[in-house]
């Protein structure tokens, strides 16, 4: 019962955000009858809510429930004086993620009226090797995870400089050593990122980054801004769990 119930809900994502009761039953693959047990039990419970064309959406108990995860809104709440820092710095698009399996999911994003189109919404899921945070959170992944992402691997699922699974394997090291992480991509928008790890203790369980237009892009400059964000960011929650 349960992993259906995901499965329903599991059903919306971006591109549909209010569904009728047929789009849950294409997108679940269940059963007519039991899509709409679930969909109406969800809805009385909060999980949904049901609109007056009789389509069905997220219902806000799902984000009360969500707000009390420790490496979503938890982290986002530690994170957010300092994420505003370097929106301030950089007047770019500030990116705070953690993994989530092989992807990686954006817990914030702070974007300027006048910074490049998002890729990625709050809540979304992110490639890991196409993203800054992604090579973060890859690069300091268990090694059965890294090495999952490895095989799997295809030519242009990455930055531009990483074109084989040896180039990523190589990148990851690289940010491992170096503590951050950088790339580039030619298109369709062209932008570059600069990355870093966010520790709890010595655990790595998020990245922030800074993502700009590749014109724009200043290495100079946000290298250091994001690599001193990161560690903000890792003591006050070092602080925090010290005081707990």
């Amino acid at each position: 019962m349960i992993d259906r119930a995901f499965a329903v809900l599991r059903a919306f994502d971006a591109e549909h955000r209010a569904l009728p009761l047929a789009g849950l039953v294409q997108r679940t693959g269940l059963p007519r009858s039991t899509a709409l047990r679930l969909a109406r039990k969800l809805t009385e419970t909060g999980a949904l809510e049901r609109l007056d064309d009789g389509r069905y959406v997220i219902g806000l108990r799902l984000l009360e429930i969500a707000s009390l995860a420790p490496r979503g809104h938890g982290l986002r709440a530690v994170a957010m004086p300092y994420l505003e820092d370097l929106f301030h710095v950089t007047h770019q698009h500030i990116v705070l993620a953690v993994r989530d399996g092989d992807a990686a999911t954006l817990v914030e994003r702070l974007s300027a009226h006048n910074a490049s189109p998002a890729l990625f919404r709050v809540g979304g899921r992110m490639p890991l090797t196409r993203t800054g945070v992604g090579l973060v959170l890859l690069a300091h992944a268990p090694a059965e995870v890294q090495e999952h992402v490895l095989e799997r691997f295809e030519p242009g699922h990455s930055y531009d400089d990483v074109r084989t699974a040896e180039n990523l394997r190589r990148v990851l090291a690289e940010v491992r050593r170096g503590g951050y992480a950088i790339g580039s991509q030619a298109g369709p928008q062209p932008h570059t990122t600069a990355a870093a790890p966010i520790r709890d203790a010595d655990d790595v369980v998020a990245a922030v980054s800074v993502v700009a237009p590749s014109a724009d892009f200043d290495a100079a400059i946000y290298v250091p801004a994001v690599r001193a964000t990161a560690r903000a960011i890792s003591r006050a929650m070092n602080d925090i769990r010290q005081v707990g």
